[in-house]
Protein backbone atom coordinates (compact mmCIF):
# COMPACT_ATOMS: atom_id res chain seq x y z
CA UNK A 1 0.00 0.00 0.00
CA UNK A 2 2.93 2.60 0.97
CA UNK A 3 4.19 1.85 -2.74
CA UNK A 4 1.17 2.77 -4.21
CA UNK A 5 0.74 6.44 -1.88
CA UNK A 6 4.41 7.04 -3.23
CA UNK A 7 3.49 6.61 -6.92
CA UNK A 8 0.06 7.93 -6.20
CA UNK A 9 2.14 11.43 -4.80
CA UNK A 10 4.45 11.20 -7.99
CA UNK A 11 2.04 11.27 -10.47
CA UNK A 12 0.02 14.03 -8.34
CA UNK A 13 3.36 16.05 -8.90
CA UNK A 14 3.74 15.42 -12.76
CA UNK A 15 0.10 16.04 -13.58
CA UNK A 16 0.93 19.30 -12.35
CA UNK A 17 4.00 19.99 -13.98
CA UNK A 18 2.38 18.19 -17.20
CA UNK A 19 -0.72 20.74 -17.05
CA UNK A 20 1.76 23.95 -16.39
CA UNK A 21 3.49 22.52 -19.87
CA UNK A 22 0.82 21.31 -21.91
CA UNK A 23 -1.60 23.79 -21.16
CA UNK A 24 -0.37 26.85 -19.30
CA UNK A 25 2.69 27.47 -21.03
CA UNK A 26 1.13 27.22 -24.45
CA UNK A 27 -1.88 29.20 -23.46
CA UNK A 28 -4.95 26.78 -24.54
CA UNK A 29 -8.06 27.82 -25.32
CA UNK A 30 -10.86 27.20 -22.72
CA UNK A 31 -12.06 24.02 -24.55
CA UNK A 32 -8.64 22.75 -25.21
CA UNK A 33 -7.35 23.19 -21.48
CA UNK A 34 -10.43 21.71 -19.77
CA UNK A 35 -9.82 18.43 -22.01
CA UNK A 36 -6.24 18.68 -21.35
CA UNK A 37 -6.84 18.61 -17.74
CA UNK A 38 -9.15 15.83 -17.63
CA UNK A 39 -6.89 13.90 -19.30
CA UNK A 40 -3.99 14.63 -17.11
CA UNK A 41 -6.17 13.81 -13.84
CA UNK A 42 -7.83 10.78 -15.29
CA UNK A 43 -4.48 9.23 -16.65
CA UNK A 44 -3.07 9.21 -12.88
CA UNK A 45 -5.90 8.06 -11.47
CA UNK A 46 -5.57 4.95 -13.92
CA UNK A 47 -1.74 4.69 -13.55
CA UNK A 48 -2.73 4.29 -9.70
CA UNK A 49 -5.24 1.54 -10.34
CA UNK A 50 -2.22 -0.13 -12.62
CA UNK A 51 -0.14 0.03 -9.57
CA UNK A 52 -2.56 -1.81 -7.12
CA UNK A 53 -4.12 -4.52 -9.30
CA UNK A 54 -2.79 -7.89 -8.83
CA UNK A 55 -1.92 -6.93 -5.21
CA UNK A 56 -4.76 -4.79 -3.51
CA UNK A 57 -7.22 -4.28 -6.48
CA UNK A 58 -8.68 -7.45 -7.83
CA UNK A 59 -7.87 -7.73 -11.31
CA UNK A 60 -11.02 -9.26 -12.12
CA UNK A 61 -12.38 -5.29 -12.56
CA UNK A 62 -9.15 -3.48 -11.94
CA UNK A 63 -6.66 -5.18 -15.15
CA UNK A 64 -8.59 -2.71 -18.17
CA UNK A 65 -8.28 0.38 -15.99
CA UNK A 66 -5.01 -0.98 -15.12
CA UNK A 67 -4.23 -1.41 -18.72
CA UNK A 68 -5.00 1.83 -19.56
CA UNK A 69 -3.30 3.62 -16.51
CA UNK A 70 0.11 1.61 -17.36
CA UNK A 71 -0.29 2.58 -21.15
CA UNK A 72 -1.02 6.49 -20.18
CA UNK A 73 2.63 5.75 -17.53
CA UNK A 74 4.44 4.88 -20.87
CA UNK A 75 3.00 7.98 -22.67
CA UNK A 76 3.71 10.16 -20.19
CA UNK A 77 8.28 8.82 -20.12
CA UNK A 78 8.16 9.49 -23.42
CA UNK A 79 6.51 13.25 -23.01
CA UNK A 80 8.72 13.88 -20.00
CA UNK A 81 11.36 13.22 -22.28
CA UNK A 82 10.70 16.05 -25.00
CA UNK A 83 8.97 18.36 -22.90
CA UNK A 84 11.68 18.86 -20.76
CA UNK A 85 14.17 19.82 -23.36
CA UNK A 86 11.36 22.02 -24.25
CA UNK A 87 11.05 23.61 -21.28
CA UNK A 88 14.94 24.31 -20.69
CA UNK A 89 14.74 25.98 -24.02
CA UNK A 90 12.00 28.25 -23.26
CA UNK A 91 13.59 29.29 -19.85
CA UNK A 92 17.05 29.91 -21.49
CA UNK A 93 14.95 32.01 -24.20
CA UNK A 94 13.55 33.79 -21.73
CA UNK A 95 16.63 34.86 -20.28
CA UNK A 96 17.97 35.78 -23.29
CA UNK A 97 15.22 38.29 -23.67
CA UNK A 98 15.19 39.77 -20.58
CA UNK A 99 18.67 40.60 -21.75
CA UNK A 100 18.00 42.32 -24.17
CA UNK A 101 14.84 44.13 -22.97
CA UNK A 102 13.02 42.28 -25.74
CA UNK A 103 9.42 41.77 -25.39
CA UNK A 104 7.77 39.05 -24.91
CA UNK A 105 6.98 36.75 -28.29
CA UNK A 106 3.96 34.98 -29.46
CA UNK A 107 3.12 31.46 -28.06
CA UNK A 108 2.97 29.69 -31.48
CA UNK A 109 6.26 28.30 -31.43
CA UNK A 110 5.84 26.91 -28.34
CA UNK A 111 2.36 25.33 -29.37
CA UNK A 112 3.40 23.71 -32.12
CA UNK A 113 6.95 22.27 -30.29
CA UNK A 114 4.40 20.94 -27.68
CA UNK A 115 1.96 19.61 -30.27
CA UNK A 116 5.17 17.95 -32.16
CA UNK A 117 6.02 16.39 -28.37
CA UNK A 118 2.88 15.27 -27.73
CA UNK A 119 1.92 13.30 -31.38
CA UNK A 120 5.36 11.67 -31.14
CA UNK A 121 4.44 10.55 -27.48
CA UNK A 122 1.50 8.91 -28.29
CA UNK A 123 2.65 7.63 -31.24
CA UNK A 124 6.15 6.04 -29.96
CA UNK A 125 3.36 4.50 -26.89
CA UNK A 126 0.99 2.87 -29.24
CA UNK A 127 4.07 1.56 -31.21
CA UNK A 128 5.12 0.18 -28.01
CA UNK A 129 1.79 -1.48 -26.84
CA UNK A 130 1.29 -3.30 -30.28
CA UNK A 131 5.07 -4.63 -30.03
CA UNK A 132 4.87 -5.82 -26.80
CA UNK A 133 1.65 -7.63 -28.03
CA UNK A 134 3.86 -9.63 -30.44
CA UNK A 135 5.84 -11.78 -28.73
CA UNK A 136 8.03 -14.06 -30.66
CA UNK A 137 10.56 -16.74 -31.18
CA UNK A 138 14.02 -16.17 -31.10
CA UNK A 139 16.85 -18.57 -32.37
CA UNK A 140 20.27 -18.87 -31.08
CA UNK A 141 22.80 -21.32 -31.49
CA UNK A 142 25.22 -21.78 -28.73
CA UNK A 143 28.76 -23.62 -29.06
CA UNK A 144 29.67 -24.82 -25.83
CA UNK A 145 33.26 -26.82 -25.27
CA UNK A 146 32.50 -28.97 -22.42
CA UNK A 147 28.96 -29.93 -23.75
CA UNK A 148 28.64 -33.50 -23.88
CA UNK A 149 28.09 -35.92 -26.94
CA UNK A 150 24.46 -36.68 -26.28
CA UNK A 151 23.68 -32.75 -25.42
CA UNK A 152 24.72 -32.21 -29.19
CA UNK A 153 22.12 -30.26 -30.53
CA UNK A 154 19.71 -29.87 -27.64
CA UNK A 155 17.23 -27.11 -27.90
CA UNK A 156 15.85 -25.16 -24.67
CA UNK A 157 13.04 -23.26 -24.52
CA UNK A 158 13.47 -20.32 -22.50
CA UNK A 159 10.81 -18.00 -21.13
CA UNK A 160 11.54 -15.30 -18.50
CA UNK A 161 9.70 -11.83 -17.19
CA UNK A 162 6.36 -13.09 -18.71
CA UNK A 163 5.02 -10.27 -15.75
CA UNK A 164 1.23 -10.91 -16.08
CA UNK A 165 -1.34 -10.34 -13.50
CA UNK A 166 -1.81 -6.45 -13.17
CA UNK A 167 -2.45 -5.46 -17.01
CA UNK A 168 -2.39 -9.15 -18.93
CA UNK A 169 -4.79 -12.15 -17.95
CA UNK A 170 -4.58 -15.69 -19.12
CA UNK A 171 -4.79 -14.85 -22.76
CA UNK A 172 -1.41 -13.48 -22.94
CA UNK A 173 -0.21 -16.53 -20.94
CA UNK A 174 -1.77 -19.11 -23.40
CA UNK A 175 -0.34 -16.74 -26.03
CA UNK A 176 3.27 -17.51 -24.75
CA UNK A 177 2.29 -21.61 -24.25
CA UNK A 178 1.35 -22.01 -27.65
CA UNK A 179 4.40 -20.40 -28.79
CA UNK A 180 6.46 -22.85 -26.58
CA UNK A 181 4.53 -25.87 -27.61
CA UNK A 182 4.90 -25.42 -31.63
CA UNK A 183 8.77 -25.49 -30.92
CA UNK A 184 8.95 -28.95 -29.48
CA UNK A 185 11.59 -28.38 -27.35
CA UNK A 186 13.38 -30.40 -25.15
CA UNK A 187 13.88 -28.76 -22.21
CA UNK A 188 11.65 -25.58 -21.07
CA UNK A 189 13.23 -23.42 -18.41
CA UNK A 190 11.21 -20.24 -16.71
CA UNK A 191 13.61 -17.58 -15.59
CA UNK A 192 11.50 -15.90 -13.42
CA UNK A 193 9.21 -12.58 -12.82
CA UNK A 194 6.15 -15.05 -14.13
CA UNK A 195 3.50 -12.79 -12.58
CA UNK A 196 3.25 -9.11 -10.45
CA UNK A 197 1.12 -9.46 -7.54
CA UNK A 198 -0.16 -12.07 -5.09
CA UNK A 199 -1.01 -16.08 -5.55
CA UNK A 200 -4.84 -15.48 -4.23
CA UNK A 201 -5.59 -12.32 -6.98
CA UNK A 202 -3.40 -13.66 -10.04
CA UNK A 203 -2.68 -16.88 -9.48
CA UNK A 204 -4.54 -18.32 -12.39
CA UNK A 205 -3.02 -16.21 -15.17
CA UNK A 206 -0.56 -19.26 -15.15
CA UNK A 207 -3.40 -21.93 -15.54
CA UNK A 208 -1.90 -22.16 -19.44
CA UNK A 209 1.22 -23.38 -18.93
CA UNK A 210 0.14 -26.57 -17.05
CA UNK A 211 -0.40 -28.41 -20.70
CA UNK A 212 3.42 -27.74 -21.33
CA UNK A 213 5.56 -30.54 -21.39
CA UNK A 214 9.43 -31.94 -22.48
CA UNK A 215 11.71 -35.36 -22.64
CA UNK A 216 13.87 -33.72 -20.58
CA UNK A 217 11.29 -31.33 -17.81
CA UNK A 218 10.27 -28.09 -17.61
CA UNK A 219 11.62 -26.37 -14.61
CA UNK A 220 12.16 -22.82 -13.26
CA UNK A 221 13.73 -20.40 -10.87
CA UNK A 222 12.46 -17.30 -8.69
CA UNK A 223 12.69 -13.54 -10.51
CA UNK A 224 12.47 -10.63 -8.19
CA UNK A 225 8.61 -10.37 -8.38
CA UNK A 226 7.92 -13.31 -6.96
CA UNK A 227 9.23 -11.70 -3.83
CA UNK A 228 7.58 -8.38 -4.01
CA UNK A 229 3.83 -9.53 -3.67
CA UNK A 230 3.51 -12.24 -2.00
CA UNK A 231 6.53 -15.34 -0.32
CA UNK A 232 8.14 -16.59 -2.98
CA UNK A 233 7.71 -20.14 -1.42
CA UNK A 234 3.92 -19.76 -1.92
CA UNK A 235 4.85 -18.80 -5.57
CA UNK A 236 6.85 -21.23 -6.10
CA UNK A 237 4.44 -23.86 -4.81
CA UNK A 238 1.77 -22.22 -7.15
CA UNK A 239 4.10 -22.94 -10.13
CA UNK A 240 4.67 -26.91 -9.11
CA UNK A 241 1.34 -27.04 -9.17
CA UNK A 242 0.83 -26.09 -13.06
CA UNK A 243 3.75 -28.15 -13.64
CA UNK A 244 6.91 -25.86 -13.63
CA UNK A 245 9.85 -27.75 -10.89
CA UNK A 246 10.87 -24.75 -9.53
CA UNK A 247 14.81 -25.07 -8.27
CA UNK A 248 15.08 -23.64 -5.12
CA UNK A 249 19.18 -23.76 -4.72
CA UNK A 250 19.03 -26.88 -6.17
CA UNK A 251 20.24 -28.88 -8.83
CA UNK A 252 18.82 -32.13 -10.75
CA UNK A 253 20.94 -34.55 -12.92
CA UNK A 254 19.40 -35.10 -16.73
CA UNK A 255 20.15 -37.64 -19.16
CA UNK A 256 20.06 -37.61 -22.71
CA UNK A 257 21.47 -39.84 -25.72
CA UNK A 258 23.78 -41.49 -23.06
CA UNK A 259 25.10 -38.22 -21.52
CA UNK A 260 24.58 -36.72 -18.69
CA UNK A 261 24.42 -32.51 -17.55
CA UNK A 262 23.39 -30.73 -14.08
CA UNK A 263 20.47 -28.39 -14.20
CA UNK A 264 21.27 -26.50 -11.45
CA UNK A 265 18.63 -23.09 -10.47
CA UNK A 266 19.16 -20.60 -7.63
CA UNK A 267 17.11 -17.85 -5.92
CA UNK A 268 17.19 -14.74 -7.41
CA UNK A 269 20.00 -12.06 -6.16
CA UNK A 270 17.26 -10.08 -3.70
CA UNK A 271 15.84 -13.34 -1.79
CA UNK A 272 16.25 -13.06 1.66
CA UNK A 273 16.83 -15.75 4.20
CA UNK A 274 15.60 -18.86 3.65
CA UNK A 275 14.91 -18.24 -0.04
CA UNK A 276 18.67 -16.29 -0.36
CA UNK A 277 20.79 -17.58 -3.64
CA UNK A 278 23.08 -20.01 -2.39
CA UNK A 279 24.57 -21.63 -6.13
CA UNK A 280 27.15 -23.50 -3.20
CA UNK A 281 24.18 -25.21 -1.68
CA UNK A 282 22.51 -25.76 -5.42
CA UNK A 283 25.66 -27.15 -6.57
CA UNK A 284 26.30 -29.24 -3.32
CA UNK A 285 27.79 -33.29 -4.38
CA UNK A 286 28.15 -31.91 -8.06
CA UNK A 287 31.11 -33.38 -10.00
CA UNK A 288 33.46 -30.49 -11.81
CA UNK A 289 33.87 -32.59 -14.03
CA UNK A 290 30.47 -32.64 -15.17
CA UNK A 291 28.57 -29.83 -17.67
CA UNK A 292 26.55 -27.13 -15.59
CA UNK A 293 23.90 -25.51 -17.15
CA UNK A 294 22.82 -23.19 -14.49
CA UNK A 295 19.25 -20.78 -13.60
CA UNK A 296 19.97 -17.97 -12.44
CA UNK A 297 17.12 -14.22 -12.94
CA UNK A 298 19.69 -11.70 -13.00
CA UNK A 299 22.90 -11.68 -15.34
CA UNK A 300 24.98 -10.35 -12.18
CA UNK A 301 24.38 -13.26 -10.57
CA UNK A 302 27.02 -14.67 -12.53
CA UNK A 303 29.91 -12.62 -10.82
CA UNK A 304 32.32 -14.59 -9.28
CA UNK A 305 31.27 -13.44 -5.81
CA UNK A 306 28.50 -15.26 -6.44
CA UNK A 307 30.12 -18.46 -7.46
CA UNK A 308 33.49 -18.62 -4.87
CA UNK A 309 33.77 -22.27 -3.90
CA UNK A 310 31.10 -23.60 -5.64
CA UNK A 311 32.63 -25.13 -8.57
CA UNK A 312 32.68 -23.87 -12.49
CA UNK A 313 28.92 -23.19 -14.59
CA UNK A 314 29.36 -23.72 -18.57
CA UNK A 315 26.76 -21.65 -19.32
CA UNK A 316 23.88 -19.41 -17.12
CA UNK A 317 20.27 -18.42 -18.49
CA UNK A 318 19.05 -15.31 -17.45
CA UNK A 319 16.36 -12.39 -17.82
CA UNK A 320 15.33 -9.68 -15.75
CA UNK A 321 16.70 -7.00 -17.97
CA UNK A 322 14.09 -6.62 -20.38
CA UNK A 323 16.78 -5.32 -22.80
CA UNK A 324 15.84 -2.10 -21.34
CA UNK A 325 11.98 -2.46 -22.47
CA UNK A 326 11.49 1.03 -23.02
CA UNK A 327 14.68 3.28 -25.10
CA UNK A 328 16.94 4.53 -23.79
CA UNK A 329 16.61 2.62 -21.04
CA UNK A 330 18.58 0.07 -22.37
CA UNK A 331 21.64 2.59 -21.55
CA UNK A 332 21.21 2.71 -17.69
CA UNK A 333 21.05 -1.29 -17.35
CA UNK A 334 24.73 -1.65 -17.65
CA UNK A 335 24.98 0.29 -14.18
CA UNK A 336 23.60 -2.70 -12.59
CA UNK A 337 24.03 -5.62 -14.62
CA UNK A 338 26.84 -6.86 -17.20
CA UNK A 339 24.96 -8.08 -19.86
CA UNK A 340 21.52 -5.89 -21.29
CA UNK A 341 20.56 -8.98 -23.71
CA UNK A 342 22.61 -11.92 -26.10
CA UNK A 343 25.04 -13.89 -25.61
CA UNK A 344 28.21 -12.43 -23.07
CA UNK A 345 31.43 -13.67 -20.90
CA UNK A 346 31.04 -12.44 -17.25
CA UNK A 347 33.59 -13.45 -15.17
CA UNK A 348 35.00 -16.70 -17.71
CA UNK A 349 30.78 -17.91 -17.52
CA UNK A 350 29.01 -17.78 -20.61
CA UNK A 351 25.25 -16.07 -19.37
CA UNK A 352 22.66 -15.60 -22.31
CA UNK A 353 20.28 -13.07 -20.68
CA UNK A 354 16.85 -12.50 -22.50
CA UNK A 355 15.01 -9.64 -23.00
CA UNK A 356 12.11 -11.61 -21.24
CA UNK A 357 8.38 -12.05 -22.92
CA UNK A 358 6.23 -9.64 -21.24
CA UNK A 359 6.37 -6.42 -19.61
CA UNK A 360 6.75 -4.56 -16.16
CA UNK A 361 4.44 -1.43 -15.75
CA UNK A 362 3.26 -0.28 -19.11
CA UNK A 363 2.52 -3.11 -21.15
CA UNK A 364 5.51 -1.46 -24.23
CA UNK A 365 8.25 -2.25 -25.57
CA UNK A 366 10.27 0.09 -27.33
CA UNK A 367 13.81 -0.93 -28.95
CA UNK A 368 13.19 -4.39 -27.01
CA UNK A 369 10.97 -6.44 -28.29
CA UNK A 370 9.47 -9.40 -26.40
CA UNK A 371 10.90 -12.99 -26.99
CA UNK A 372 10.92 -16.75 -26.45
CA UNK A 373 14.64 -17.73 -26.80
CA UNK A 374 14.76 -21.22 -28.36
CA UNK A 375 18.19 -22.04 -27.77
CA UNK A 376 20.41 -24.72 -29.62
CA UNK A 377 23.32 -25.86 -27.52
CA UNK A 378 26.35 -27.79 -29.73
CA UNK A 379 29.30 -28.84 -29.26
CA UNK A 380 32.88 -26.70 -30.60
CA UNK A 381 34.76 -27.80 -33.35
CA UNK A 382 37.61 -28.31 -31.35
CA UNK A 383 35.38 -30.59 -29.03
CA UNK A 384 33.79 -32.79 -32.10
CA UNK A 385 37.54 -34.02 -33.16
Amino acid sequence: MARILILALVFALLSWWLHRRLVRATDLRRGWRIAAALVVVAGGVLTVIGAGSGSVFAPAWARLPAFAGWVWAGTVFYLVLGLLPLAVLCVVAAVVRRIRKRERRSRRAVRIATAAVVLAACGTAGYGVTAAASPSIVGVRIPLDRLPPGFDGVRIAFVSDLHVGPSRGAGFTQKVADLVAAQHPDLIAFGGDLTDGTVDRVGDTLKPLAPLRAPLGVFGVSGNHEFYSDDAGRWLDAWQRVGIRPLRNARVSLVRNGSRIDLAGIHDYSGRSPNAPDLKAALAGHDPRAFTLLLAHEPRQALATNRRGAGPVDLQLSGHTHGGQLWPLRYLVPLQQPSVEGLAWVDGTAVYTTRGVGAWGPPMRVGAPPEITLLTLVRTAATRK
